[in-house]
């Protein structure tokens, strides 16, 4: 599986930890348990274990005992054959044979899609990997984010067939179990999941809540749909060539008698609710059963409620398997807790070694000044760290909403804690100090004005100290489209008069880099013509020069051809351009928006193939630039080592975050942007001029726009021509690169001390 298919992303947990002088903490883990035979005791000596073998199948079942030995497979080449080139699988765990565990088949109707089965669907078929659902006739409006198989007839033994088949013959391979059940069941996904993670897929089992048969007296059990049952992958294998018999020779109203009948008469396999110590659960609900009163244990480990009648009582169902999940959860953290803390006297630091919360990572610790970690200073309405650098503003949006929340679950555990014996209101914070650690989560330390009550109604007003930790609790692993790094990369190179100086050090790198190297990359020159230098252009061409440059790399490289483009324009607005570009090129065309100073190279352009995803993702990469080498350097050269780009680290420079003027991103995608764009341009034509491509795609295309710092894309130090006809936010964004750019902090602190000392003398 590729590295790059998948995106990472930490998200701050909404619990809080608290954190006072007494110690006091409770935070949020989760925690899985992982039931197994303990035959083989730790004592036991080796004669008992069995290296390289997978479980033992009880003879019970009638199946012998099987034992996964390695098996060494040598290669001879037979030098009389041809050699033929391998083909490789595009993942992974398609190659090793590697099946998903579970697939879920919801059996609904035409008149419960749009309300049941959509319940079902927004409950708990997000926690399965894959969720189906299958009705005999399509309902008119399809609801949205679900995947469902119209079968054309709604008899329910008929709709079972089909569903039976369709999943043998199209999933048959990729899942190890499947689970079945009516859109009125409830499903409790994570138990379900675990059920099947303890089960063993080599072995024919058919799970669920026995039921006996209509009148029948024999023990045979089938399975009731109402409450789920499960299927092996090898059960679906083995039963596949009786179903048409069974479809013709069974006779049943109710299709989970049916399917039930066809196992038994044909795999001699019944219904069982107990397999190898794993119970399958269910609780049947009663007529007007209010969840939120249902305390039985029968019902709080259940796997499957039944039945359900409204799409309200599912969510309300689904509400309170949630808040039992979260108690048994907080239960388990303060287990571990008292665990932790009582094993800490075994270690080299004693109880004094443990860090606080317990079982989250201790503080970051810097190595040096440069990695110290900022506190935000904040109070109730201001706080003093800007996002446009100013030392104070209001706090307002989520920030606001972040620090009422703090402040609201800050009293809260206070009164936790020291209740009944006292009883805390808030008047008003003191001082708040905020800090996000990236190995621990956002720390905050708050000092409150409390009112502090006592049992027989005396008040006081106190200060207190409080440190309270959101810690970084869930990683998500989101699934991205499949990139390869093969792509073509169309690069656009737009060129104003100002810039040709620059465009020679770009041509030579470009040819360095990628004609040099044979690299699927392809160079389009736009130039930039003013009104004026339009009119004069077959008299004195400003860029003749250019062009000479371009002619000879192409005669140096005779299968090389660099096209270019010449517009006339007063403003040269970015999506302007990038309109004349988009027509004459495929839509499915990376395109790389780079600018005369950028320095084009394979590492960067792989990671503009991998981070553009088509109808998904556009990449705005954030470059590197030198800092001005008058201001940095002075009176002194510049060392070789400083001057060179190939050093492993950068140095004298800073990423400059306020310019957006190169990005990768698909044709497809910036149309698709362009055309919900075109009702707003009827109504106010200046604003293309107003707007860069940047705007374009987080105003209208809905994708996600992902910006981030660039290492390989670096840019020798230049002072920007910041044009005055554009918008207010595009200019006052050149001006800020422009100072910014000059130098750092103690480089400039330093020019303005030597330049004091040579005015003082």
């Amino acid at each position: 599986m590729r590295l790059s298919s998948f995106l990472a992303l930490f998200r701050p947990a909404l619990p809080l930890i608290l954190g006072l002088s007494l110690g006091f903490s409770l935070s949020l883990l989760m925690v899985s348990w992982t039931q197994g035979d303990t035959d083989d005791s730790c004592g036991g000596g080796p004669r008992n274990r069995r290296p390289f073998m997978g479980p033992k199948r009880d003879p019970r079942d009638g199946a012998l005992e099987d034992d996964f030995q390695p098996r060494i497979i040598p290669y001879n080449k037979d030098p009389n054959k041809s050699h033929k080139k391998v083909l490789r699988t595009r993942y992974i765990h398609t190659e090793l044979g590697i099946r998903e565990r579970l697939l879920v088949g919801v059996l609904t109707s035409r008149a419960t899609l749009n309300t049941l089965a959509v319940a079902v669907n927004r409950t708990v078929a997000h926690h399965f990997h894959r969720t189906f659902f299958f009705t005999g006739l399509r309902s008119p409006k399809v609801p949205h984010g679900m995947t469902v198989v119209a079968h054309g007839d709604d008899r329910p033994v008929w709709l079972m067939y089909e569903t039976v088949r369709h999943l043998h013959q199209h999933y048959g391979l990729d899942y190890d179990w499947f689970f079945l059940a009516q859109d009125d069941t409830y499903m409790q996904a994570d138990r379900l999941s675990e059920l099947v993670g303890h089960l063993s897929a080599g072995q024919d089992l058919y799970m669920g809540r026995a039921e006996e048969f209509i009148g029948g007296e024999e023990k045979a059990r089938y399975c009731h749909g109402g409450y789920g049952y499960l299927l092996s992958r090898s059960l679906l294998a083995r039963l596949q060539p009786h179903l048409d018999t069974c479809r013709n020779d069974i006779l049943s109203v109710r299709p989970d008698e049916w399917l039930g009948r066809c196992i038994i008469d044909y795999l001699a396999l019944s219904c069982v609710e107990v397999h190898r110590e794993m119970t399958y659960r269910y609780f049947e609900l009663g007529k007007n059963a209010d969840p939120e009163r249902e305390d039985s244990a029968e019902f709080k480990n259940a796997f499957t409620v039944h039945p359900v009648s409204e799409p309200n009582l599912m969510y309300r169902l689904h509400k309170r398997f949630s808040q039992i999940e979260l108690q048994k959860t907080y239960l388990q953290i303060q287990q571990l807790q008292m665990q932790i803390n009582n094993l800490s006297d075994l270690t080299p630091e004693g109880k004094p070694g443990v860090q606080w919360p317990i079982g989250i990572n201790p503080p970051f610790k810097p190595r040096t000044r440069f990695e110290v970690i900022n506190w935000e200073y904040f109070t109730e309405e201001h706080i003093y760290s800007c996002v446009d650098s100013s030392p104070k503003c209001e706090i307002k949006g989520a920030d606001r909403a972040d620090v009422n929340a703090v402040l609201e679950i800050a009293v809260e555990r206070l009164n936790e804690l020291y209740q009944p014996q006292l009883r805390f209101r808030k008047r008003r914070l003191l001082n708040g100090y905020r800090r996000f650690d990236p190995t621990r989560g956002m720390e905050y330390m708050l000092d409150l004005a409390l009112e502090a009550y006592t049992q027989k109604g005396h008040s006081q007003v106190i200060a207190k100290r409080v440190n309270l930790l959101r810690p970084l609790s869930a990683v998500e692993i989101i699934p991205m489209p499949y990139v390869t790094e093969a792509t073509r990369v169309q690069v656009i190179l737009p060129v104003t008069a100002q810039d040709q100086d620059f465009v020679s050090n770009f041509l030579d790198m470009y040819v360095m880099n990628t004609l040099d190297t044979h690299d699927n990359v392809l160079l389009t020159f736009l130039f930039i013509y003013d009104p004026f230098d339009a009119q004069r252009v077959s008299q004195n061409d400003v860029f003749a020069g250019i062009k000479a440059m371009i002619g000879e790399v192409e005669k140096r490289y005779g299968d090389v051809k660099i096209p270019w483009i010449s517009v006339k324009t007063e403003v040269p607005s970015q999506v302007k351009l990038m309109d004349i570009i988009s027509k004459k090129h495929p839509v499915d065309t990376l395109f790389f928006l780079a600018s005369v100073w950028t320095e084009v190279n394979s590492d960067f352009l792989n990671r503009c193939r991998m981070n553009a995803i088509s109808n998904w993702q556009v990449f705005f990469p954030i470059h590197f630039q030198e800092y001005s080498p008058a201001v940095i350097y002075r009176d002194q050269q510049p060392s070789a080592a400083s001057s060179s780009f190939a050093s492993e680290s950068l140095r004298d420079g800073h990423f400059d975050r306020h310019i957006f003027d190169e990005a990768c991103f698909y044709n497809a995608d910036y149309m698709t942007a362009r055309t919900k764009m075109a009702a707003d341009i009827l109504d106010n034509e200046e604003l293309l001029e107003s707007m860069d491509v940047y705007d374009i795609f987080v105003r209208y295309s809905g994708l996600h726009v992902f910006r981030a710092v660039e290492p390989a894309l670096i840019q020798k130090y230049v002072r920007r021509t910041c044009n005055p006809r554009f918008s207010e936010d595009i200019y006052h964004r050149c001006v800020l690169s422009n100072l910014e750019g000059l130098g750092s902090r103690s480089h400039l602190a330093m020019a303005l001390f030597e330049q004091e000392q040579a005015n003082s003398t």
